[in-house]
């Protein structure tokens, strides 16, 4: 029986399971150096975690997902969004997403850009359903393997109600402060 799910800021102490999903989900995956910077360095950048409870009923909680993202001035960038395979599916992307722009049009963000490998439809497809669009491509943006890079936008930043009431069919759509 699958748990449920909150999303909560990180903490540096979720660091090792942040690098451990981002190697499992990309091929160029950001470093613990570089993970570790943008957690404790970035004065512009927020981690979201996405955690299961392994049991019903216990205080046990696994991260199977997070999403790096910055908010400059008036925009949200959105740099990396991973969940574990196992759990896909779920709303989780798309429910940690809606809090980054949340979060973003709350500090007075009115747009949101992102880049997406060209060959990642299915994360294509989650931003187009949020109303991010294709404004450009980046040629050879990617590495491992080399790749161009979409990218998208989404102006102005528009969160419906009903998004934060629906994030997710097992997600807990309120975000924990730590």
């Amino acid at each position: 029986m699958k748990g449920s799910f909150t999303i909560e800021p990180a903490t540096l102490e979720a660091l090792s399971d942040i690098l451990h999903i981002e190697e499992a989900c990309f091929s160029a995956p950001w470093t613990r150096k570089m993970l570790e910077a943008e957690l404790t360095g970035n004065r512009f950048a927020h981690f979201l975690l996405a955690k299961q409870s392994d049991m019903p009923g216990t205080d046990s909680t696994a991260v199977v997902g997070y999403l790096c993202y910055w908010i400059v001035f008036e925009e949200v960038r959105l740099m990396n969004l991973a969940v574990l395979s196992s759990v896909r599916r779920q709303g989780l992307a798309r429910t940690l997403v809606i809090h980054a722009l949340q979060t973003g049009v709350n500090q007075g963000a009115v747009r949101a850009v992102l880049e997406v490998r060209a060959s990642n439809i299915a994360a294509q497809t989650l931003y187009q359903r949020l109303g991010f669009h294709r404004i450009a491509t980046r040629p050879s943006y990617y590495t491992n393997p080399s790749e161009d890079a979409v990218l998208m936008e989404l102006e102005p930043i528009v969160v419906q109600p009903q998004w934060l009431q629906t994030s997710g069919s097992q997600a807990d759509s309120r975000v924990r402060h730590a």
